[in-house]
């Protein structure tokens, strides 16, 4: 496995006067930018890296320059920071160093292309006598993938970091895990957060998001809501730990309680989000999602809790109950393929994955409509594995094919806001955030990266 560490570069002066950067270098780290930069280095301290990879433009570098030397114990024996043209972020020659609102003016068509389809724009720029044309994202996703099929063989086996910008990480991302360059804006990356990817090989063999957009090393609970926010938070979160999650049992629809750790999971979920304003809750009305909804809905009195039965785990069949061995033994053909092309998979006397879409997918958007509707701001929805995977597949655009591509530890959360000024296009603003449950940047909650 390669494991792949993303981060974006520090608050820059442009960041904060609100200008679009670009592949401008004019824009340097502010303070809080260089503060955060070491909140990252301490963050990733017990990490020893391969290589870091960084963009030349002097925000990135900077930032990586400073979290090499936070790394504590391993930042001597860690790589030392190498640029790549490949990490340059997005050209957008005729916006750079422009107020985003001067660009929302001015360039009113373009700037509509580029919120509701951003792989549709389309930029002209006439140096003397030559005009040159191209669509930036387009470019950016593969410049992207030149970036992953150079580097990936290079480092088979080995964790690298990788320190860019908003657009290329973004790009980064996309292109691993199979996002459209359409769906461009559906993935956050706050300044200095960490994402982490999991490789079993090349770009196009088989990855894993293991997380997107930490912020809690920088003391943000969760990535914050842009201001004048007007649309729907929904945090997803997967149901604490059961006596059969640590067998490596099969649930599915049999009804299996929380254990002692899956309740201190909870516990610790209902901590992290105590200062979370939640309006509305919806849960799986199976017992362990249940019982992690209400107990982190005890600091949350005054909100109902509604059951959707559209949310259950998948329906495993003939497999509940029984180990992972005992499986493989009695279905070696049936469980490989559920590993590798868990689309094609039928149940035996179960579901398939289309199956659980259908209901999972009704179930979601009914949850956020009714929030649109009634102008509810954040809504808890605690289900299962392979229901929040569904869930993470539809919001991103992706098919069931990609349900690998993600994963759900015990008791993590998930952030996905609807934002009306979007079109209505889901962003995944943080994905499976165990910070709360003790295992620093990485998730600790279950075995096996992959």
């Amino acid at each position: 496995m390669t494991r792949v560490i993303i981060v974006r570069h520090g608050q820059s002066t442009y960041n904060t006067e609100k200008r679009i950067q670009g592949r401008s270098d004019a824009s340097k780290l502010t303070e809080k930018g260089r503060i955060d930069s070491r909140k990252v280095g301490k963050a990733l301290g017990n990490i020893l890296f391969n290589a870091i990879y960084c963009s030349p433009l002097q925000r990135a570098k900077d930032t990586a320059s400073i979290i090499h030397h936070e790394m504590g114990i391993y930042a001597e024996q860690s790589a030392v920071p190498q640029t790549s043209d490949k990490l340059m972020e997005i050209d957008l020659p005729l916006w750079q160093g422009m107020l985003s609102a001067e660009v929302k003016e001015k360039f009113r068509e373009d700037y509509r292309i580029w919120q509701e389809s951003p792989h549709l724009l389309l930029m002209s720029v006439k140096d003397g006598e030559q005009t040159t044309e191209h669509f930036p994202v387009v470019a950016l996703y593969e410049q992207a993938r030149q970036f992953w099929q150079e580097v990936l063989s290079r480092h088979q086996g080995e964790t690298i970091l990788i320190v860019g910008h908003n657009g290329i990480n973004r790009a980064l991302l996309g292109t691993a895990l199979g996002i459209s360059p359409e769906r461009y804006h559906s993935i956050q990356q706050s300044n200095c957060s960490i994402s982490v990817l999991n490789f079993s090989g090349g770009l196009g063999e088989r990855v894993q998001l293991e997380s997107l957009n930490q912020t809690q090393h920088l003391g943000e609970i969760l990535p914050s809501l842009r201001p004048n926010h007007k649309g729907v938070r929904l945090l997803l979160v997967r149901h604490g730990e059961t006596e059969w999650n640590r067998q490596t049992r099969f649930q599915g629809q049999i009804d299996v309680p929380l254990n002692d750790n899956g309740r201190q999971q909870a516990q610790k979920a209902a901590q992290f989000l105590k200062d979370v304003a939640i309006d509305f809750a919806v849960t799986s009305p199976m017992l362990r999602p249940k019982e992690t909804a209400e107990i982190i809905l005890q600091y949350h009195t005054d909100v109902n809790l509604e059951l959707q039965d559209g949310l259950r785990e998948i329906s495993h069949g003939l497999w509940e109950g029984k180990l992972e061995n005992e499986i493989e033994q009695e279905f070696p053909e049936e469980l490989h393929r559920w590993r590798t092309t868990p689309a094609q998979v039928q149940m035996p006397e179960g579901e398939n994955l289309q199956q659980v879409w259908e209901r999972s997918v009704v179930a979601w958007e009914s949850i956020v409509q009714t929030a649109l509707t009634n102008q509810l701001k954040t809504g808890l929805v605690v289900a299962h594995d392979a229901t929040n995977k569904t869930l993470l597949c539809h919001i991103l655009g992706l098919s069931s094919e990609q349900f690998w591509n993600f994963r759900q530890g015990n008791g993590a959360v998930t952030v996905i806001d609807y934002l009306l000024e979007t079109g209505g296009l889901p962003v995944l603003q943080a994905m499976n955030i165990t910070a709360h449950l003790g295992g620093g940047v990485l998730d600790k909650t279950a075995a096996g990266a992959l």
